[in-house]
């Protein structure tokens, strides 16, 4: 073997931390603020379609009289 073959695996050897990361936290506050987001647009949404599909009804019966 070469010197510079073994040179080469000590210097990977040697600073194994500088390609691993320590593991990121997860925060669950956050989580859950986006969680509760979500079902507010979820909420909005359907109560936009609903209240859309009840003008429309109302609208053709006002239209058949």
């Amino acid at each position: 073997m070469s010197t510079e073959s073994l040179n080469r695996t000590s210097v990977e050897i040697e600073n194994p931390s500088q390609v691993t990361e320590a593991p990121q936290r997860v925060n669950v506050d956050v989580l859950k603020q986006r969680l509760l987001e979500e079902k507010k647009k979820e909420k909005i949404k359907r109560t936009i379609i609903v209240s859309s599909v009840v003008a429309s009804l109302g609208v053709l019966t006002f239209l058949t009289y």
